[in-house]
């Protein structure tokens, strides 16, 4: 253990609470191993200790999330780099070692002979502030958004107990004046009583645009109930909490997309991500977050692969030509060009007759849409490639 290596591998089996890191050699022996507490002075200790080990060190987490932050910055901050191991690798190599047992010990070991036997595995990189903090506010708003998704669903179904007609009559994930109805009323013999004109007023009052449509649609559904229902009043009153809950979590939404724009754009390449039709700054911040450097992809092929936009061939003998979808990919980056491409769409230009073009040819929407995202995929790493904004008109080819 005195003798010092040119070279070993330290696996790291990383968690919220604490780390288990294995160091093995060029033969596959371990060398050290121990369990490292999620604390900034454990991780130094451990750090030093295979330091002295050897050399050169070659570092391997399962994890590039929150529970390795910390151990990821210290990384970097010391010039070590990590490679990240996924853990359905993980899990796969564990087949190949002898045991049945899984412990953090074994997985770590597991992590570090993988990195020792394979050189393809992408390289971490400890983010930038600006990507830091579009990853923070971008994850952020992704809960906020699953949060009103629920509250909207549990609203539709204690208001389907004791009015339906009333939650029938309007969309409550995209029509805000609704909601404003529900913080007031929820009953049909409330609604009743108010009347129409006293019920318009008592809307516009609260910024309610087409507050009289609004009343006419709500009365009309009041007259085709008369039975009480049991268990109206309480019902009534969670509707009315939900419905106040919905409304303020709107109002934060607007606030963290001001963010999210206001920070996105001080990106260097804001300007170029942007011009790309269907792609504003919402789906930019979550394309820079979930795509990293754009130096990590050697053309436009390997980013449309790390989409998933790539169909991998599954061959044998005979058959030939069996194309799949894959199954490892960033479901992230591939939701941002999907979503882009459906959203570009919606207007006329060359991304519509692409489109349409699809469709033509025999191809259903969501197969189009594929087709239109992978297409862009390859338009928008070679605009950041050139430093330029989107037009609809080829660039000039230059005489060499």
């Amino acid at each position: 253990m005195s003798e010092r290596r040119a070279r070993v591998w330290a696996g790291i089996d990383a968690g919220k609470g604490h780390h288990w890191a294995v160091a093995v050699d060029e033969t596959g022996a371990t060398l050290w191993s121990k369990k490292i507490d999620n604390d900034e002075s454990a991780i130094l200790s451990a750090l030093g200790e295979i330091l002295e080990l050897a050399e050169e060190v070659h570092w391997a987490v399962d994890i590039s999330g929150t529970s390795s932050a910390l151990l990821l910055a210290l990384l970097a901050a010391h010039g070590q780099q990590a490679v990240y191991v996924p853990g359905r690798t993980v899990n796969r190599m564990s087949g190949a070692y002898r045991g049945e047992a899984k412990t953090d010990a074994r997985d770590a070991y597991v992590i570090a002979e993988t990195a020792r036997q394979r050189r393809d595995f992408a390289v971490i990189d400890v983010p930038a502030q600006l990507v830091a903090d579009l990853a923070l506010l971008t994850a952020h708003r992704s809960d906020l958004v699953a949060d009103r998704v629920r509250l909207i669903n549990r609203l539709r179904d204690v208001l389907t107990s004791i009015f339906p007609a009333l939650e029938r009559a309007f969309d409550y994930s995209s029509h805000k004046g609704a909601l404003v109805l529900l913080t007031g009323y929820q009953t049909p013999a409330a609604l009743r009583r108010r009347g129409r004109a006293r019920l318009t007023a008592w809307l516009a009052n609260r910024g309610v645009r087409g507050a009289d449509a609004v009343a006419a649609t709500a009365l009309e559904a009041a007259q085709a109930q008369h039975t009480a229902l049991p268990g109206e009043d309480v019902a009534a009153q969670i509707v009315a909490s939900l419905a106040a809950q919905v409304l303020a979590l709107d109002d934060r939404l607007k606030q963290i997309d001001k963010q999210i724009r206001d920070t996105f754009r001080g990106h260097p390449q804001a300007e170029i991500i942007e011009s790309l039709p269907g792609m504003g700054p919402i789906l930019g911040a979550e394309f820079v977050v979930s795509a990293g450097d754009l130096s990590a992809y050697a053309d436009a092929g390997h980013l449309a692969s790390a989409a998933g936009l790539v169909p991998v061939p599954r061959d044998s003998g005979r058959r030939t030509g069996n194309l799949h979808r894959p199954k490892r990919y960033s479901r992230r980056l591939r939701r941002v060009f999907y979503m882009s491409a459906q959203t570009s769409i919606i207007r006329e230009g060359p991304n519509r007759d692409f489109y349409l073009k699809k469709r033509a040819e025999g191809c259903k929407h969501v197969q189009a849409v594929i087709a239109l995202a992978r297409r862009r995929a390859s338009v928008l790493w070679a605009l950041l490639r050139d430093g330029r904004v989107f037009s609809s008109a080829p660039p000039v080819t230059q005489a060499a």
